[in-house]
């Protein structure tokens, strides 16, 4: 174990930026690498307000962060594929490699998996760590570290674009415009999505996603969502809806979003179970979708950025820091309509 300085979270509602113990040592298949950027998602602040997600809860000081680039400093034994001063992103959960759902290409839902700060992991707002070689992708060069570091939220739209099975062509609905749907509006678009069809409540993150070409925004403090979507689509109905808000109000009138023979992919989670209206699920053949992370999607959501397809820069609200990483943070706890993405430049 090495002493170095963190950004920990004490308890609920507590953050210190100290000195804490850490691994750093180096094994074989592993690579350390010295930190640069590490952006603030919204599962980092849930724990710092509530001090618990479903059933991970923190009950001993955490590290906190997932979403990192940096700099390969150090190479352990068996590593061919990475070298020192490679620019690289790291996918921060690992799973048991003979679990059954790893062996099935479904490693996200391996029950074993360890994640960058879920209790009792710690997660990577420090300046080096320590990763598994397997789990570390380097970074084109015209991919900056502030981009490597939204790969990880980013896998998760294009998870959600994959399990939708896109037609080109297709109409999207995206339920919130917050991160992670402006996200999956982008994957979708990137997907084959002819337009996305972005609903939120707050006007700044709308105007954020209609920076995107595709994007139709909707606000639906002023416009009937259902009844947008119908007149867009010519009565029909879109072809893909993806639930990324988590709101319970959401699930109230989705299913008349879709046309018959559409997929609602889940992508947001209410903190509560819901009512589902399975009689018109049925008499439309809804395919529901589920999502859980992401499995396979980091050096496909990488090729995107390096291809120039996928911009994600205009996502980045802006930058704090390491040592103002508690205002980092104290900034996201407000949810200012206008921030899309925090991030925390550690060098």
């Amino acid at each position: 174990m090495t002493k170095v300085r963190a950004l920990v979270l004490e308890r609920q509602h507590e953050l210190a930026l100290r000195d804490i113990d850490l691994p750093l040592e180096t094994g074989p298949g592993e690579v350390k690498i010295r930190i640069h950027t590490v952006g603030v998602c919204g599962s980092d602040v849930h724990y710092y307000t509530h001090g618990k997600i479903g059933p991970f809860v923190v009950n001993a000081p955490m590290v906190l962060g997932h979403e990192a680039a940096g700099t390969v400093v150090e190479v352990g034994a068996g590593v061919t594929h990475l070298k020192v001063g490679d620019r690289v992103c790291m996918e921060p959960g690992i799973p048991d490699p003979n679990s059954k759902a790893s062996r099935l290409g479904m490693y996200n839902i391996d029950p074993a998996v360890t994640f960058w700060a879920t209790p009792p992991i710690h997660g990577v707002l420090t300046p080096e760590v320590v990763h598994p070689a397997n789990y570390t992708f380097k970074l084109p060069d015209n991919v900056s570290f502030a981009e490597g570091a939204m790969v990880e939220p980013f896998a998760v739209g294009m998870q959600a674009a994959a399990k939708a099975k896109i037609t080109p062509g297709d109409t999207a609905v995206v339920l919130g415009a917050g991160p992670i749907g402006t996200m999956v509006a982008i994957a979708a678009l990137a997907g084959g999505c002819a337009r996305a069809i972005v609903a939120d409540l707050a006007q700044p993150k709308l105007d954020i996603a209609a920076q995107y070409q595709g994007v139709i925004p909707v606000n639906i403090r002023e416009k009937n969502l259902v009844e947008e979507v119908s007149r867009l689509t010519d009565g029909w109905g879109a072809d893909v809806v993806f639930e990324c808000s988590g709101s319970p109000k959401a699930w109230e009138t989705i299913m008349a979003l879709p046309r018959p023979g559409g997929v609602i992919v889940v992508v947001g989670l209410p903190v509560n179970p819901i009512g589902f209206d399975v009689s018109t699920a049925s008499t439309k053949e809804i395919r529901i979708e589920t999502v859980f992370r992401y499995a396979h999607q980091y050096e496909r959501s990488i090729a995107l950025l390096g291809s120039g397809r996928v911009d994600l820069k205009p996502l980045i609200s802006e930058t704090f820091k390491f040592e103002d990483s508690i205002k980092a943070f104290d900034r996201a706890v407000e949810a200012r309509p206008s921030d899309v993405k925090l991030q925390i430049v550690m060098e």
